[in-house]
């Protein structure tokens, strides 16, 4: 079992590995600029590799770079293998980032509780309290029905 340290080192060293290759390595157009690698994690035996990545573009471009990167799988992980000079080549798993969905679904939210907000505001903004401004008894106020009674 290797290290933390050492598995970190090596996503990191993939992660700079796969993007080098497939901005200048691969010639696939399907490929093309539209794939970012956002992350890499590595197994703590350093047998296997997930490489995290996102696609610019609709669900077409996202199923053809899907695609375009299992194809190039073995390229990538023969580069990954030269440039890490390990005994044994991580094996590379390519799963589709869900940041962009999440964040925009997180955006969508704040949106809604923006609109949410101004209405509360615009709602709010005439309005006055229902009783009077401090209901409260303060000390040393005689209240009137208190004389009343005493005598």
């Amino acid at each position: 079992m290797a290290d933390n340290a050492r598995a970190k080192r090596l996503a990191d060293l993939i992660r700079e590995v796969v993007a080098q290759k497939l901005q200048r390595g691969i010639k696939d157009p399907r490929l093309g600029t539209h794939v970012t690698i956002t992350d890499t994690r590595v197994t703590g035996d350093l047998r296997e590799a997930t490489v995290f990545y996102t696609v610019y573009g609709d669900d077409e471009e996202r199923a053809a770079a899907a695609a375009g990167l299992e194809s190039a799988k073995g390229v990538l992980r023969s580069a990954v293998g030269a440039a890490a000079g390990v005994k044994f080549t991580p094996t590379l798993t390519f799963v589709a980032d869900a940041l962009p969905d999440t964040a925009k679904t997180i955006e969508d939210l704040l949106d809604k509780a923006r609109a949410s907000d101004a209405k509360v505001r615009e709602v709010s903004a005439g309005a006055t309290f229902a009783g009077d401004a401090d209901p409260y008894k303060k000390p040393g106020e005689d209240d009137e029905t208190d004389g009343d009674a005493a005598e």
